[in-house]
């Protein structure tokens, strides 16, 4: 009995790590809203977290310019700021997946994605520039910023094997229609 108690305790206690290591983007309560409205339609559900990627993306770009945030703040803000885009793209990566997963036809979705990545990418990359042609010390957010980049860049090339895998199924789709 005391065993079966200690094991339920150890596989709780993974359980709640488990759970607490997963991060999630820190949406606002409006925007859990829109994506709880959209929950069955993946071409409005995927277009909102791209919009919220956009929006995380912006808000970067403020900080450097904001005169709210002094430049002892920067790094700091920066780095939130960051962190919140990838958290907003990891969600949308992981809205992709579901949607693959129950064989949805997101091929509409996934080429304004695919448009947005390329967006992504350079605005990112550009920032980067800009930091470096400033001088910045990046201490702070130079792995969150090297982390964004690579998982938009693999994003961009996963995005792009989807859509050819989507094509596909659906030319098989219409030549079964058709037989």
């Amino acid at each position: 009995m005391r065993k079966k108690r200690l094991l339920t305790v150890i596989l709780l206690a993974g359980l709640v790590f488990k759970a607490d290591a997963q991060r999630h983007a820190d949406l606002t309560a409006a925007e859990i809203d829109q994506l709880r409205d959209t929950a069955m339609e993946p071409d409005q559900r995927l277009k909102l977290f791209l919009k919220f990627a956009h929006e995380r993306l912006d808000q970067l770009q403020l900080v450097r310019t904001d005169p709210k945030i002094s430049v002892a703040e920067r790094p700091a803000e920066t780095h939130k700021r960051l962190q919140d885009f990838l958290d907003v793209y990891d969600e949308l990566d992981d809205n992709i997946d579901m949607y693959m997963d129950r064989k949805s036809d997101i091929r509409k979705p996934l080429k304004a994605i695919i448009e947005a990545d390329a967006e992504f990418q350079a605005k990112l990359k550009t920032f980067r520039e800009g930091l470096t042609a400033a001088k910045e010390d990046t201490k702070l957010y130079g792995f969150v910023l090297t982390n964004a980049i690579d998982a938009v860049g693999s994003g961009a090339t996963d995005h792009r094997k989807l859509l050819d895998e989507q094509e596909e199924m659906a030319k098989h789709k219409k030549k079964k229609k058709n037989d």
